[in-house]
Formats: C-alpha cells, structure tokens, sequence
C-alpha cells in the first residue's frame, strides 16, 4: 500500500511539475528538476512493476519518459520589445550598429542586413524585428 501511495505521490508531483509548477526554478533548473522527477518516476514504475502492479507502473513509465522528453525542450528566449516611449538615437545606432556619421544608405544596409537575420519568418523574435524597425525609423526620421 506504502508503494501505491508512493507512486501517486511521484504521479502528483510530474503533474505539478507539467502545469507550470516548476518555473519558479530559475534557468536550467527547470530542466534538471524535470529529468529528476522523470528518473525518481521511472525507478518508482519499475518497483511497482516487480511488486505485482504492472498497471500502475506502466502508467508511471509512460509519464516518467513524457517527462524526461519535456525536460529536454530548450527554453526560448523571447527579446523585450522596444518601450513605448520610443528609442533614442544612440540607442537605436547601437541596435543597428552603425556610427553617428552613417549616411540613411548605410542605416537601410544595415537593417536590411540584420532584418534578414532576425526576421520572425526567419526563426528571429517579433520583438527583435521591432526594436529594428523602431531604430530606423528613429534615425530615418519617418
């Protein structure tokens, strides 16, 4: 009974861990909580397994290894997107990464360029797109 009890309380905690109970962990903790979690299940399945409930450890398996491949999913980073008071030039220089003197032909290459880079079609971030947009349009004057 301790065991089935055990095994409700490993089932508990991945379910916890599932629905977002586990990013309150900063950083890479997340990922190693969930691997630990899916390793604490996976013995747990195969104690029960070997004590006669084959069903409950079956069903412990399955979400230990769900879980084990949730925990291997990379984070994405999302950029801030640029503050609704606007950007001042420097800012917006530095975001495209041209000098005080470009010409509006090197500020459009220069966005042009990045843009490429981190369009959202691309695999960049909308809120990286807008900080480039909202620099040329700063330095551009539109």
């Amino acid at each position: 009974m301790i065991y089935v009890l055990a095994a409700i309380g490993v089932v508990a905690l991945l379910v916890w861990a599932g629905r977002g109970g586990l990013k309150a962990l900063s950083g890479g903790g997340v990922r190693v909580a969930g691997g630990t979690l899916s390793i604490l299940a996976l013995v747990a399945a195969g104690f029960l397994s070997l004590r006669g409930a084959w069903m409950a450890g079956l069903v412990l398996a399955l979400l230990a290894v769900s879980g084990a491949f949730a925990s291997r999913a990379r984070p994405q980073r999302r950029a801030d997107p640029p503050r609704a008071s606007g950007m001042s030039a420097e800012e917006a220089r530095s975001v495209l990464g041209v000098g005080p003197q470009a010409t509006a032909e090197e500020i459009q290459a220069a966005y042009t360029r990045l843009m490429r880079m981190a369009h959202p079609d691309k695999g960049g971030t909308s809120g990286l797109a807008a900080q480039l947009n909202t620099a040329r349009d700063r330095l551009l004057g539109r």
